[in-house]
């Protein structure tokens, strides 16, 4: 098998056994980019330069017997909202095209101290606000099992770039499932930790209470190794947590037996399609049989989530993007007559339509004589749905469910009418709004040959338990097709 398709333990073992180089590894993940990304839109800066000078060096090392780290000679893609020292970081936007972090995302340092190697910057939805990938300010990513599809968003251009083996694993962000969502549409597995067990210094902020780092990979122990890499407290990062980390791999056992895994009734009513369900049903049915106990349960305030979620969002929004406005950050217009022109004519010019529709519902849930109705009630509801997740991990230990309504809906489907568009993040918003940990994996083909998630989500800071029973799974039930794309 071509080191590009494999998972990072084996592609580990491959070096080891002298039967590949680092620099070669990166050579064939470079030639499939220059062959499959203009056709899937995955990428919008590459670091082709830096890589291979860096995958030389990785090579020389392991040639004179320095021993393998957890990441070394990983070739790995960034979302382009996570700033990467001397390389364009552009949050897929026009009003930042040209902007080059003089610093390092604490993530990606980390990626990097463990040997990670970058290939590049992934497409995604401007500013991480979107759930297609279609509200990129360059060009949309698409779906590599059908390019028809979108990936899902806002981290299309990383699961895409994992999916098509353009990379060996990639970062994406996750404000309302932005990893979830896109990991289910491509079939890989996509996980969100804890709020603040990542640190989040160098992410460009979306929704500060709700944004979270997390890996997009081709296995569910390449997403252990990931996030044993990244996680941990972050001096730059005020609410990183100091809690020690587990040891992810060795939670990986493969024993199931003695879980409680919740299922709540609000995640299988109207809007699920009938495929998904199947699937998940199946998958919840197989999880019993391998020895876990499975309880009904109830989150009886899951209703409410999308319309919270996007008044906490959209508010949080407003006021993280009210810094560019031309003289802090970006690109000025260049049209501009006099100072009020200029900050107008700076955002109209660099914001695209989707950014400019969630400020503006921002600010409007922040005015003045509008907060008490919209956002300060939209953060009683959370600590409500909060404390739904608590009284349901009083009778189970992870909760299961889809990760999304649907399979990858059609490019341009949903474009004119956001409120549906909003409704694809109606299963995983709630992870976000109560900052636990999830993950999705894939558990089915639909009759259209389209990838099928599903979700598990626990306890705050309770990654290993997940990891554990996701892992389980999917080694009982190994996904293996692969997109219909050309391969070494």
């Amino acid at each position: 098998m071509s080191p590009v398709e494999l998972p990072i333990d084996q592609f580990h073992q491959a070096l080891q056994r002298g039967e590949t180089t680092i620099r070669a590894t990166c050579e064939q993940f470079f030639e499939r980019i220059d062959r499959f990304n203009d056709v899937l839109g995955a990428f919008l800066t590459l670091n082709r330069d830096e890589a291979f000078q860096r995958a030389e060096q990785l090579d020389r090392q392991l040639q004179q017997g320095a021993p393998l780290n957890k990441l070394t000679g990983v070739p790995v893609a960034i979302k382009d909202v996570i700033c990467t020292q001397g390389l364009r970081t552009t949050c897929a936007s026009k009003i930042l095209q040209n902007y080059v972090p003089p610093y390092q995302a604490t993530a990606v340092e980390r990626l990097l101290d463990a040997g990670a190697i970058i290939l590049g910057k992934t497409n995604c939805d401007e500013f991480a606000m979107g759930s297609s990938n279609e509200n990129s300010g360059y060009y949309p990513a698409r779906n590599p099992w059908n390019l028809d599809r979108v990936p899902g968003g806002s981290s299309g251009g990383s699961a895409v770039a994992v999916a098509a083996d353009l990379c060996m694993a990639a970062l994406g962000t996750d404000t309302g499932g932005s990893v979830r969502q896109p990991a289910s549409f491509c079939g890989i597995v996509g996980l969100k930790p804890t709020y603040g067990r990542i640190s989040r210094y160098g992410l460009v902020a979306f929704g500060s209470s709700l944004d979270q780092i997390g890996p997009m990979t081709k296995s569910v122990s390449d997403a252990a190794r990931m996030l044993s890499v990244m996680a941990g407290h972050d001096p730059h990062d005020a609410t990183s947590s100091n809690r020690p980390v587990p040891d992810y791999g060795a939670a990986l056992t493969g024993e199931v037996t003695g879980i409680r895994l919740g299922v709540p009734q609000e995640y299988f009513g109207a809007g699920l399609d009938a495929e998904v369900k199947q699937a998940v049903d199946t998958a919840i049915a197989r999880l019993a049989q391998m020895g876990a106990d499975v309880v009904e349960i109830s989150l009886p305030h899951t209703e409410y989530a999308i319309s919270c979620y996007y008044i906490i969002a959209t508010a949080e929004a407003s006021s993280n993007l009210a810094r560019y406005d031309g003289v802090r950050y970006t690109s000025r217009s260049a049209r501009s007559a006099n100072l009020r022109q200029m900050y107008q004519r700076t955002r109209e010019e660099g914001f695209g339509a989707e950014v400019k529709r969630r400020i503006m519902l921002g600010t409007y849930a922040l005015s003045a004589g509008y907060y008490d109705a919209y956002y300060l009630k939209a953060q009683k509801v959370r600590t409500l749905i909060e404390r739904d997740f608590r009284d349901a991990f009083q009778q189970c230990h992870l909760i299961v469910a889809p990760t999304s309504p649907t399979v990858a809906f059609r490019l341009g489907e949903r474009t004119d009418d956001p409120l549906q568009m909003y409704l694809a993040d109606i299963y995983t918003v709630t992870a976000n709004l109560a900052g636990i940990p999830a993950i999705s994996i894939p558990c089915g083909l639909s009759s259209d040959g389209l990838p099928i998630g599903l979700q598990f989500l626990g306890r705050h800071f309770d990654e290993a338990r997940l990891l554990c029973v996701a892992h389980a799974y999917e080694r009982a039930y190994p996904f293996q097709q692969k997109p219909p794309l050309p391969h070494p």
